[in-house]
């Protein structure tokens, strides 16, 4: 891999014709506003490495999401191709082999809030994802995206371990554009639909207003194909079935293909947002941005055979009320709300900004076409005849993240001798967070609830909060000319666990204009979030129940789990800018990144598994929190975040630019980007005594799934060459990412080890001017349809080596499960 890197890093430096497809980076002239708090910095001076993501790369992704965007715009950002269970429902990306979470996002410079829909599946790289959700930021808002690849803690407080994301909103007070675009992969299902529009208008002659609409639609896709419960690797059912399981298995539309639960959720989106400025004088200006964002999801989940649900009158008949049995679907009805307001402007020499954002998200949870099986036989024992009207459809309580935050940002240059002038900047923080889990309908929770995803019950309920307060400084200056010097540091108090003090120290200092060098060194710390600390629920499967118990519970600590403390990182950065030809730009920066406390999803814990008990503290608690085991025919247990690790994480990331003219051909501009990655467990917590049973191989706090989900389950390297040929309304995108190797243990009967080898996307965009407003866009993600590999037969070939569905693929796979998407769109700007 070494090998690999540096023989794409010399054909980088060698390359002259090298730079940014589809426009993927503004010009290099353009201001930036991310990571320095000095006016008039251009990318290309930055003393961090910035990337700018601009217009042309929002309209050369086939899929309008902006997760999308980033994930085949950046080498070192990685999305998340499948999720389990509610993950399923909002999927996330990641910076620099780290956790979503350590990645800050900001909307105009200002914090976003994060989702309240929590990945807690562990053995995934995006376990415990609660970041905002890209879904609801509509692509067709933005003007570009800046990204900061440095840690910005300091700066910008909690999250910022890996970087940050800006998002920098359209302000234009007129004009706009309308687009419609539609597509399907290849094969597997997945039909889409989007359209948006954009308009501007003015506010008198000193103010304006931007305003967007949005809506996307995404079909379920559909992968593997028999279910080993009930059919051989070539679809003959097993003789061991029953007869009712045969006939209903039989008369199931979907025969033999019933089990969906391997691909993506059905979803449609609705997406409002604006951006607003007024000058009230000439030196104060009136501004406010936000969105509302409404979607609905449906993810199925594994299939349950006919006597999966079952009673018997009081005559003693038996009833089975679902003789095709059923495949439960998860379903969440979420609303996304964030509005900001403030006023910016100068007094005297002081430049200032004061502001205030209030961000919401609420998730309503619901498990349709499923049943209560419990509930159902204790009711239909009361009757003489056969009951009708079975409830499928359940309300299993509602989520809810929100967040406000008050900011003061004041700056100023001083003349104090120096090359140029020193930025003094200073300001202040105040946040409220506030984490709701509701419970659900009695019938969602009572007796182990729905199949599939129980209700909340009770015991899972409850409010909880937190607030924050913090202060900054920042000094740059360059005390001689080439030379830049950035010095931050910040202060904050959280009420729930106390003070986090983070420093960083920048410099770039350009021998000449063809060569420059920066670093950076700084610590940071990431706040464990609400949902982290709070979130409890169950899953039940067949003849399973898992309970994710709250670290910050009394049951928690009474398993000898500690309560969730900040993570703590130290960063280290080394980086060079050459210009080694006239419009050339190479960067090349390297950099360490090691995360102390790193909190983690643990393994599975079980309290029993068949009719063993491994650990009766873990039965208590489940049962204590009100969860019914009468499920659990082949095990119980739990999950549970914890500060679990500590890890390191080192890395080089590579970019190059460069367009060439070639008269009447036109013109191309080329790219060519570059991460590797490495990331490296120093340090496991143990497993509390409560939990550790040596006869049951119950030993370590994380599984070797979950360990590979934190080092090796991500690509350690990523690459991106675009080229985009302009001539005349003639466009023709091309673009390759190279996903270096990836592998990870599988937990079944036994360890099993699979891999992913190095694979090349190809995407290919074509675009035609009909008009100077009308545009045409044809094109495809994945042209050659690289498929994911699948999950491997045990030895004996008579199932899969972990799960119930032969051929499902493999949920790490890093260009995702869908294989090839094309598209088609219409633009029409005005």
């Amino acid at each position: 891999m070494k090998a690999t890197l540096l023989c794409s890093t010399a054909l980088l430096l060698s390359i002259s014709a090298t730079a940014r497809a589809e426009d993927a980076a503004e010009p290099a002239t353009d201001i930036i506003v991310t990571g320095t708090r000095q006016i008039g910095m251009k990318a290309e001076d930055s003393p961090a490495p910035v990337q700018v993501i601009g217009a042309q790369a929002l309209q050369s992704v086939g899929q309008q999401d902006l997760t999308q965007v980033l994930a085949q715009s950046l080498p070192s950002l990685n999305f998340q191709a499948f999720g389990g269970d509610t993950a399923n429902l909002t999927l996330t990306a990641a910076l620099r082999g780290l956790s979503p979470n350590d990645t800050l996002v900001l909307v105009n410079g200002k914090r976003r809030h994060g989702t309240a829909n929590l990945a807690v599946l562990g053995g995934s790289p995006y376990s415990g994802a609660a970041t905002t959700d890209f879904s609801f930021i509509p692509t067709a808002s933005i003007s570009r995206i800046e990204v900061l690849q440095d840690s910005a803690a300091a700066q910008y407080g909690s999250d910022a371990i890996a970087g940050v994301v800006n998002v920098i909103t359209k302000n234009a007070d007129h004009g706009g554009l309308i687009t419609v675009t539609g597509g399907s992969n290849y094969q597997n299902g997945g039909e889409t639909a989007a359209a948006a529009a954009n308009f501007g208008f003015g506010l008198g002659d000193r103010g304006f207003v931007n305003v967007t609409g949005e809506y996307r639609f995404s079909d379920y896709t559909q992968h593997g194909q028999y279910d080993r419960r009930f059919f051989t690797p070539t679809g003959q059912l097993l003789p061991s079935l029953n007869a009712v399981q045969v006939a209903g298995l039989r008369a199931n539309p979907r025969f033999p293909n019933v089990n969906n639960i391997n691909g993506n959720a059905r979803f449609s989106l609705y997406n409002v947002a604006f951006n607003a400025g007024y000058d009230l004088t000439d030196d104060l200006q009136l501004y406010a941005f936000g969105s509302y964002g409404n979607r609905n999801a449906k993810a199925f989940q594994n299939y349950r055979a006919p006597d999966r649900v079952s009673g018997r009158t009081s005559t003693g008949t038996v009833v089975y009320p679902l003789p095709l049995g059923f495949n439960p679907q998860e379903n969440i009805r979420e609303e996304d709300f964030s509005l900001t307001a403030g006023l910016k402007g100068t007094a005297g020499e002081w430049n200032y900004d004061l502001s205030l954002t209030y961000g919401r998200d609420a998730v309503a949870l619901f498990t349709i076409d499923s049943a209560n099986p419990v509930l159902f036989s204790m009711l239909q024992s009361a009757s003489a005849t056969p009951l009708t009207g079975l409830q499928r459809n359940f309300y299993d309580g509602q989520l809810t993240n929100s967040e406000w935050v008050g900011n003061i940002d004041v700056s100023r240059d001083f003349e104090v001798g120096f090359a140029k002038p020193l930025t003094l900047a200073l300001g202040g923080e105040f946040r409220k967070g506030t984490y709701q889990i509701a419970q659900g309908e009695y019938a969602s929770y009572i007796f182990g609830g729905a199949q599939a995803y129980p209700g909340f019950a009770p015991s899972d309920a409850g409010k909880f909060g937190r607030k924050s307060y913090a202060g900054y400084i920042d000094i740059a200056a360059d005390p001689v000319d080439s030379l830049h010097l950035d010095v931050a540091g910040r202060y904050e108090h959280y009420s729930d666990f106390g003070s986090a003090w983070s420093g960083k120290f920048t410099a770039r200092y350009d021998f000449s204009d063809a060569f420059a060098l920066r670093g950076t060194v700084s610590n940071g710390f990431r706040a464990p979030s609400l949902a982290e600390s709070y979130y409890s629920s169950v899953n039940v499967g067949p003849g399973s129940t898992f309970g994710q118990l709250p670290p910050n519970s009394s049951a928690a600590q009474l398993l000898g789990f500690a309560q969730l403390r900040p993570e703590k990182s130290t960063n280290v950065s080394v980086g060079l800018v050459l210009k080694p030809l006239p419009g050339l730009q190479v960067t090349i920066d390297a950099y360490q990144i090691k995360l102390k406390n790193r909190i983690v999803p643990s393994g599975d814990i079980y309290g029993t598994l068949g009719t063993s008990t491994v650990s009766q503290a873990v039965v208590n608690a489940l049962i204590s929190r009100g969860v019914s085991l009468a499920d659990a025919t082949s095990y119980a247990g739990i999950n549970i975040f914890t500060n679990g690790v500590d890890t390191r994480t080192r890395g080089v990331e590579a970019t190059a630019n460069y367009t060439s003219d070639f008269g009447d051909m036109g013109r191309v501009d080329w790219s060519l980007g570059l991460n590797y990655n490495k990331t490296d467990i120093t340090r496991v917590s143990s497993l509390p005594a409560a939990v550790f049973n040596a006869a049951f191989g119950q030993t370590d706090l994380l599984s070797v799934n979950a360990k590979d989900a934190l080092s090796t389950a991500t690509p350690r390297v990523k690459s991106i060459a675009n080229a985009l040929w302009s001539l005349g309304s003639f466009s023709l995108n091309l673009r390759g990412t190279v996903y270096g190797s990836t592998r990870q243990r599988q937990l079944g009967d036994q360890v099993y080890q699979t891999a992913i080898g190095t694979t090349f996307i190809a995407d290919l965009n074509v675009g035609y001017k009909l008009t100077p407003l009308i545009r045409f866009d044809v094109g495809a993600n994945n042209l050659f349809d690289k498929q994911a590999p699948t999950l491997p037969l045990r030895a004996d070939g008579t199932r899969p080596i972990t799960g119930n569905v032969f051929n499902a693929p493999l949920s790490y796979t890093p260009w995702g499960i869908n294989g090839g998407y094309y598209y088609a769109r219409a633009t029409i700007n005005f």
